[in-house]
Parts: C-alpha cells; structure tokens; sequence
C-alpha cells in the first residue's frame, strides 16, 4: 500500500485538527473523511498499542492509501452511516471524531472526475463511483426552477434563474456532458472579472446536490451524539458558509437552526461545551505552502 499520500491531498490543520482531539494512547477515534490518510496517520502516531481509528471514505480510489498498522480499520461508507457502520463492526462508542469536509486535491486534479472546471473531463462529481446520479444527470434533466435552487441553496450565487435559463438553452441543441461544455453554456452569464469565482461556486453547487453532501452531513453530526462517549470530542473542518452554519449551530445547541432549547427550570439544555467561539483557521504560513487551505474553518466541541 501507499504510504506517501502528499500528491494525494495535502491535509489542512494537520496539528491543530489531531491535537484537538485529544487523543488518548488506548481510546477510538473515527476519521469520517480518510482521503489521502494525512490525518488519520497523525491520529495513528499519537496512538498505543491499545488504541483504534476507523476511517471512512466512500471512494474506493482512497484504499491505496491506507496504512499497514493493526489498529487501522479502513471503512468503506459514506459517513451518513456512521453509526450503523460501527456497530457492524463491534463499536458502540468512540472517543474523538474528525471530519475534514474538504473535497481532495486527488479529485480537483483527476480532470476524469469532473471535479474542476480546469480541463475538460466528463461531468460527473459522484465520490462515489459504483452508482448515482452524475452532475451531468442533474444538468441535463432538472428544470428550470430545481436548476436555480440547487444553484442558490449549494452554490450562493446571485442570477440563478439566468444561469439556469442559459443551461436550459444549451441542453437543447446538445446534452451537456463535460466540464467544458458546462463552462461554455454558463459563459454568457458568468462575470468576466470574476470568472474564477463563478465557476467554482457552480461546480461547488452540483458537487453538493450529486453526493447529497449537506443530508450526509447532517445525518454524520446527529449520529456524532450517539456514538461519543461522554468527554469525547467532535473536531470538524468546513469549507463553505452552509457546512459551518450548520456545525456552529449544531455544536452551540444539538440542532440545525442554533435554538438552545431550556428545561423546566429555564436550564439550558445543550449536549456540548463548545471549545471556541471563533473558528480556528489556517496560519499565513499553511495558506501560503497549501493555497486549497485558504477557506477552511475548524470548529471543536466536547459532549457532555
């Protein structure tokens, strides 16, 4: 197997994510987000012999780089089913989760995953290759108005209803099934100063609406209270401003919308003690060594 995973995915606040876990020489940590295995060999290395990690990726691709350790258990699944994927294997609590919800290099630079507007590739965006909807699915088949939501909700752009229309004119001479034809059927309404922008916030929107990302991460944070031993910690690293809403809310309060809700004697009711108000980012210097790291958001809570 693999065992050099830095032209796979360089692993953003490496440090800062593995020590904020905690880690403890004979507990078990889940890594819901392996890729390139950065993290999940840091988890290893601060563990004894007494110790597991269970690392999750639905990519198949990802295997190649897993480590020959014992204590490794390598998990084949969308994090959406992290609880049931952990009592099939015996576990019913852990001591420290990590999810680093950062798509990989690996994807943006494979041009056949459709991931980048860079290069033209098929337009396909699934993590999970054995089955699903593409973004070529999506483009091609959702109407106007889906269209536009989807490129609201997931991507925050402004005009989705001209952007939509724009996609509706193209498919109707041709289906649109790469990356280039996508970006030629946008080009009368992406802004000329701001192409770059643009076009990673639609690719960003498909990418979430095609893995169904924000349901599996929701379904991840819910199941996170189930399986964390009292004490235990939730490390997450975010990307966009819909996944950290959603993980600030659901740490402050144990639900999406951030209510805290109180008990009969007006107690608060909240199952963590969230660790920093403000998200914890990446050092100029990571920035500067990995530019991918730029947008990322660390959020740590323990539960009560």
């Amino acid at each position: 197997m693999s065992t050099d995973n830095t032209t796979y995915h360089i692993p953003v606040l490496l440090e800062s994510a593995v020590n904020e876990l905690n880690i403890q020489s004979s507990g078990t940590y889940c890594d819901l987000t392996f890729g390139g295995g950065g993290h999940s060999r840091h988890i290893l290395s601060k563990l004894g012999e007494g110790g597991s990690l269970y690392s999750f990726d639905q990519d198949r691709d990802t295997l190649q780089n897993a480590p020959d350790d014992e204590r490794f258990h390598y998990v084949e699944s969308n994090f959406r089913f992290l609880r049931s994927a952990l009592r099939l294997r015996g576990v019913q609590e852990v001591d420290g989760i990590l999810a680093d919800l950062g798509v990989s290099s690996h994807h943006f630079d494979e041009v056949g995953r459709g991931f980048s507007f860079r290069g033209e590739g098929p337009l396909d965006m699934r993590m999970n290759q054995r089955g699903g909807r593409t973004a070529a699915d999506v483009v091609n088949t959702y109407d106007a108005d889906s269209l536009a939501r989807v490129l609201k909700e997931y991507g925050e752009l402004d005009t989705t209803w001209k952007i939509a229309s724009c996609i509706e004119r193209a498919r109707e001479k041709e289906p649109i099934t790469t990356t280039a034809q996508l970006v030629e059927a946008v080009r009368p309404c992406t802004p000329k100063r701001d192409e770059s922008k643009f076009l990673t916030k639609l690719f960003q929107a498909l990418r979430i609406e095609v893995n169904g990302e924000m349901e599996a991460l929701k379904m991840a944070l819910e199941q996170s209270l189930k399986v964390l031993r009292p004490g235990g910690r939730l490390v997450v690293i975010s990307y966009h401003s819909l996944e950290d809403r959603l993980v600030k809310n659901f740490m402050r309060s144990g639900n999406f919308e951030g209510k805290i809700e109180q008990d009969f004697f007006g107690r608060q009711q909240t199952p963590f003690e969230v660790l920093s108000r403000k998200a914890i980012v990446p050092t100029p210097e990571e920035v500067e060594r990995n530019p991918r790291s730029r947008s990322a958001k660390m959020r740590v809570a323990i539960k009560r």
